[in-house]
């Protein structure tokens, strides 16, 4: 074999997860930046205790690569202002890999999630939680609603772009099979990538028997400029209790793709508050970036 096809396998899994990064690799220096920044801005207080107009503390879920920080610079303080306990975890890390989080086994990580849920409800002093996840994080807390109990623990789920169905990745994945290794190389390496995969084991048994357990509000929120979760439609849940929003048919001028709809995006910002708090939502239009 020419030393070129060896290459392939590994290049081709390396450039899976890069297509799938959810949010921009943090530097050293950018995470101890940011380290402050949930405690300057006011979310991850465990001293928070909720309000009559907002009672259930919001838990975010970052999305693969990101953290508990980096992935919440913006949405973060947009909650806390509207008078929310915000808190965000980490999860997912793999042995001798820093700073990033979100690559682990997913399954392992909603078990990470419920942990954590349960650790704000009790400094909160609250029975029921939202949780809001970009990516991975828009996904993975399914798993804790569905196989961990979590359905009796969370009001809402709000997922930002999620992988609800695994991704094509353009297309991308459909290459596998004719780069030998490659496959058993996102496995071994990133297996959160691999169950994210549109038809994986993983995808198959978090979807067999429908999107949605009872009990639970669930709003997903795309962009047809999706470039990750791909198709963007795959994004949408089906079932009782779901509203599936693109972002395009409430402003046709938002350009976002699928890190920015997490990372910046005012509309976005805009439906997640109403998706927390439907009793008093406002029209989002364009406008609503400068709210």
């Amino acid at each position: 074999m020419l030393p070129w096809k060896r290459l392939l396998g590994p290049l081709t899994a390396l450039l899976l997860a890069i297509a799938a990064t959810a949010v921009p690799a943090a530097t050293a220096a950018s995470t101890a930046h940011a380290a402050t920044a949930s405690s300057l801005g006011g979310w991850n207080d465990y001293d928070c205790e909720p309000s009559a107009a907002h009672p259930r503390p919001v838990v975010l879920v970052h999305g693969t690569f990101g953290n508990s920080v980096d992935n919440w610079l913006g949405l973060a303080p947009c909650l806390k202002h509207r008078g929310y306990c915000v808190f965000s975890l980490d999860y997912g890390q793999l042995p001798g890999v820093p700073l990033l989080y979100g690559l682990g086994p997913i399954d392992k990580s909603a078990e990470q999630l419920s942990a954590y849920v349960d650790r704000v409800l009790a400094a909160t002093g609250t029975t029921e939680a939202d949780l809001v996840g970009h990516s991975q994080g828009g996904m993975m807390p399914r798993y804790y609603l569905k196989f961990l109990g979590g359905a009796a623990k969370v009001n809402a789920l709000v997922g930002i772009a999620p992988s609800s169905h695994g991704t094509t990745l353009a297309g991308l994945t459909n290459l596998l099979p004719f780069f030998p290794g490659a496959e058993d190389l996102l496995t071994t390496a990133t297996p959160a990538l691999a169950q994210q995969i549109v038809g994986s084991d993983f995808m198959t048994k978090l979807n067999e028997g429908g999107d949605t357990v009872p009990g639970v509000r669930y709003t997903v929120i795309a962009t047809r400029y999706d470039e990750v979760v791909t198709p963007y439609r795959t994004q949408f849940l089906s079932g009782p209790n779901v509203r599936n929003v693109l972002v395009q048919n409430l402003c046709p001028l938002d350009l976002s793709e699928h890190a920015l709809l997490g990372l910046t995006d005012r509309i976005a910002f805009h439906e997640v508050a109403n998706a927390l708090d439907p009793a008093h939502a406002a029209p989002t239009t364009c406008a609503s970036v400068l709210g």
